[in-house]
Order: structure tokens, then C-alpha cells, then sequence
């Protein structure tokens, strides 16, 4: 990664706030003049404020972000709270420096740098008020993105150039199938159990995968993960296949996430791992529960195995589109050979056949999909198998 300033003469100088009424910086509550600015490191503006929901979003991203690289950049926070003790609530989470709150100053740089929203981050190593607003207007868009997409991979933020930069690093993974390179790091080439056992990536090679993203403050992922995908991997690991899932979190803490996995038996990517954000990234995962099947030779077979696995099972396996037309087919020609409506002498209403991702049995009382007569009146299902006929209907 290239962390190095272009060096562009055109670029400007962040002691061209001063030119808009600003006299020093804060640092906590100590004055800071803009000589003591290191030069070695790259300046950028950070407009934000405390009752916008997008900035409170975005802060732990730039949080992290500093931490990492608070010896190579520098943040100036300019103020849009509506007066200073806001401004000051919003401050002392930050570990950067501030404009002092002067609106008559803030509204002059918002004018400076075409800020019409927020949050909105500048870097005086890329931007410069020459620039048409247009483009300005997009690049500051593209940084905050940028940021929350890649994080420290987002320095030096020049957004256009990283951001293809960084798709195309993107777009290698995933196409060269790499299991380390996709689930691992620099630093870890594990995975972890429900157990806490430190599992190694190279164990998955030649597996089918299911990268599975859910979080137990969800809902529909409990339903999903406790009834489908469970009875699914306890299907297939019965019957000695090759295939693993591994959970992606998206639990807001790690003491969801230890919920989450305590309730799992499969694999999960450890919660303070950047490479969950990446994954989701990555296979353009935009909603909770997702399941994304990776082949045996850990490339993309599917970004839709939920529906895959909500509506066949283990009959799924092993999760390619041929697989997927035939067990479609399959259906159809089932569901030709079925009745249209029937009467069941256990039920008074008439019973009519339908399609199900999941149901109850009222007959025998076991789990079904696909095929099912059903009481629109009531809630009452029956197998098809399972129907003891009081008269037919074609």
C-alpha cells in the first residue's frame, strides 16, 4: 500500500482555514496554532455532527482508521452541531483535533469545499478547491464510502484511483478462489469453532463452503440458521460430504457474537476481524440472512444459497445452477402428477394444493416444503403423502 503524499504543488495547504476567520485549533481544551501541523503527515477535514445518524455510523470506521494511522494523518473535525455544547458532546469522542465551533466559519469552508452533506471527509493530499464541484461533491461522497468500505486500505484517499484499486482486489479474490486470501489475514490463518478451537483455513481446501451472514439479533437469521440451514449441515455431515459452513457476523457486539456461535456447530470468522466487513464487501452482501456458496475449489458457485437451501435442503448439494434447474423440474412434474384440490376425512374444509418453503405436517406431524394441501381457513397442512382421501377433486 502506498501511504506516501503525491506531493502535488497545486494542493492546498490546510493554513488556508485560517483564511476564513480561523485562528488556531483545539486539541482537547488545550489552543494549537496551525504551525505546530506536522507536515510529514496528510490533513483532512472531517464535517460531522452529533444528531446526524450517518455520523454517528461513520465514526467507529474513522476511529479505527486513526488508531491505525494516526502517525501518518491528521483529522480536523469542523463542527455542524447546532451550538457548542453539542459540539463539545461530539468532540470528546474524538481523539483528533477540532476547528473552534464558530458558525459564521464553518458555513464559510461548507461554501469552500461544497459540502452538501454529512458526513463529509477531505484530504488536503487530493482535493483542492479548484476543483469543479461536481466532481468535489462526488469525490468527498466516494471517501466517507471508501472509508467504511476498506478502511485503512482506503488511505491514501484518492477516491477514484483507490476505489479501482481496491475493486479490482476485490474482484481477485473472489474469482481466484483463494480461501486464505478470502477468510484468513496477514496475521491469522484460522478460523474458530463453537468451541473456541482454532480451526485451520487449509482444512476447508476442496470443500463446498457456505458463507453464511447473519447476526442473533435478527430474527429472521434465527429461523433461518436453527431450522434450514441446521438441518441441512446435519444432513450432508451425516452423510460424510464435504461441505462447511462459516458465519460472518453482523452481531453488534462480541458478546452477540459468542451467543451466535454458541448456538452453532459450524465454523465463524473471529468478530474483531476486518475480513468480516471485507466478505460482505465482497460478495455484495446488502441484507441479513445471506448465504453464499463457494465450490470445492473455493470460487463463487452462488450469492443466493438461502433460497436454495430454504427450499430443497440437503437436496441442494452441492449448490449449482444444474442442480438447482433439476430439483426445479423435479417439482414441476411432481406437482403435475398431484391433485388440484382434496377432501381429507380428518379436516371438514376443503384442502388445496400448494407450494410451502416450510410447513408442519397435521397428519404425521413431520417438518415438509414444496408440495402441501392446505386449509386456506384454517391452519391445517397435510404431505401430500400423508392425505386419506374423502373424495377428489380435479
Amino acid at each position: 500500500m502506498d501511504n506516501k503524499n503525491n506531493g502535488d504543488e497545486t494542493h492546498e495547504h490546510p493554513s488556508a482555514l485560517q483564511s476564513e476567520g480561523l485562528e488556531f485549533l483545539l486539541s482537547g481544551e488545550n489552543k494549537v496554532p496551525f504551525s505546530s501541523l506536522d507536515q510529514g503527515k496528510v490533513t483532512c477535514l472531517f464535517f460531522s455532527a452529533n444528531w446526524s445518524r450517518p455520523c454517528q455510523n461513520f465514526m467507529p470506521h474513522l476511529l479505527q482508521l486513526y488508531n491505525t494511522l494516526n502517525k501518518q494523518i491528521e483529522i480536523i473535525f469542523v463542527s455542524l452541531d447546532r451550538d457548542e455544547a453539542a459540539f463539545m458532546e461530539s468532540f470528546k469522542q474524538m481523539p483528533w483535533l477540532a476547528a473552534p465551533f464558530d458558525p459564521d466559519a464553518r458555513r464559510l469552508l461548507c461554501r469552500r469545499y461544497h459540502i452538501k452533506h454529512i458526513p463529509s471527509f477531505i484530504s488536503f493530499s487530493t482535493t483542492t478547491c479548484e476543483e469543479e464541484e461536481e466532481e468535489e461533491e462526488e469525490e468527498e461522497e466516494d471517501v466517507v464510502q471508501l472509508i467504511k468500505d476498506y478502511g485503512v486500505d482506503a488511505f491514501p484517499f484518492d477516491a477514484k484511483t483507490r476505489s479501482q484499486e481496491l475493486k479490482a482486489m476485490d474482484e481477485s479474490k473472489r474469482e481466484e478462489g483463494s480461501l486464505q486470501d478470502l477468510l484468513g489475514s496477514k496475521q491469522r490463518n484460522y478460523l474458530i469453532s463453537s468451541h473456541g478451537t482454532k480451526v485451520p483455513i487449509s482444512e476447508l481446501v476442496g470443500q463446498t463452503i457456505g458463507l453464511y451472514f447473519g447476526a442473533h439479533w435478527c430474527p429472521p437469521c434465527l429461523d433461518f440458521a436453527s431450522i434450514h440451514l441446521l438441518e441441512t449441515y446435519n444432513e450432508l455431515k451425516a452423510a460424510s460430504i464435504k461441505f462447511e459452513i462459516v458465519f460472518i457476523s453482523s452481531d453488534k457486539d462480541e458478546d452477540g457474537f459468542k451467543t451466535s456461535m454458541s448456538e452453532m456447530p459450524w465454523l465463524g470468522v473471529p468478530y474483531q476481524e476486518r475480513s468480516r466487513h471485507d466478505l460482505s464487501r465482497i460478495y455484495n452482501v446488502k441484507e441479513i440472512p445471506s448465504l453464499v456458496i463457494l465450490g470445492p475449489d473455493g470460487k463463487e458457485l452462488s450469492t443466493n444459497g438461502r433460497a436454495a437451501v430454504t427450499c430443497y435442503g440437503a437436496l441442494a448439494f452441492p449448490f449449482t445452477a444444474t442442480r438447482m434447474a433439476e430439483l426445479e423440474t423435479s417439482m414441476r412434474i411432481e406437482g403435475e402428477g398431484l391433485a388440484g384440490e382434496v377432501r381429507d376425512w380428518r379436516h371438514e374444509h376443503e384442502l388445496k394444493l400448494d407450494k410451502a418453503m416450510a410447513y408442519v405436517c397435521d397428519g404425521c406431524g413431520q417438518r415438509g416444503r414444496h408440495w402441501v394441501f392446505s386449509c386456506y381457513q384454517c391452519d391445517f397442512d397435510l404431505h401430500p403423502s400423508c392425505v386419506q382421501l374423502k373424495t377428489v377433486y380435479i
